[in-house]
């Protein structure tokens, strides 16, 4: 008889108690885990880069779109804050990957993201992303992230906004 684990979720704050000193700094040493969410190629370059008075928790570049790339962090559910924030850098970074990291999206923030990649169209003047992150473990295993893409950006719209421009 084969014997099999049971997958048990992990609280993120066990993992990650505080979200600037110790999920930001592990996230930057560890880019794969959101490359391979995204299905993109990310190069993490430097966290808590300066915008003004404000700080983006993460700068780098996606590689496979050639763009400039940044990531907003929040260990909790979504909030209008954090919103403004990562529209806030994105338009001051001339950013083009936006991504959204979060414990929990809500409904409107989620549909406020497909909202952004919908006004981008096919233009590839932006792709933006809500991730919501979590842990896991299988019996007394150590703890692994588990990044989930919530919302991101639909070619199937981009395809059917171009038919429609064109056909004006």
């Amino acid at each position: 008889m084969i014997h099999l684990g049971k997958i048990e979720p992990v609280g993120i704050r066990e993992i990650w108690p505080n979200e600037a000193s110790d999920f930001t700094p592990w996230l930057l040493a560890h880019p794969g885990y959101l490359s391979e969410a995204l299905g993109i190629d990310v190069e993490l370059v430097q966290r808590e880069s300066g915008v003004g008075p404000y700080a983006v928790d993460l700068i780098g570049k996606d590689l496979t779109n050639a763009t400039t790339l940044i990531v907003e962090n929040q260990l909790g559910r979504t909030d209008h804050s954090h919103l403004g924030q990562l529209i806030t850098y994105a338009a001051n970074t001339d950013a083009v990957t936006v991504v959204w990291v979060a414990r929990t999206f809500t409904d409107e923030h989620r549909q406020a993201v497909d909202y952004l990649n919908d006004l981008s169209g096919d233009s590839g003047k932006g792709f933006f992303y809500a991730v919501e992150v979590s842990a896991i473990r299988i019996g007394d295993s150590l703890p692994a992230p588990r990044f989930t893409v919530v919302a991101a950006p639909n070619e199937f719209h981009a395809t059917e906004a171009e038919a429609v421009r064109n056909a004006i």
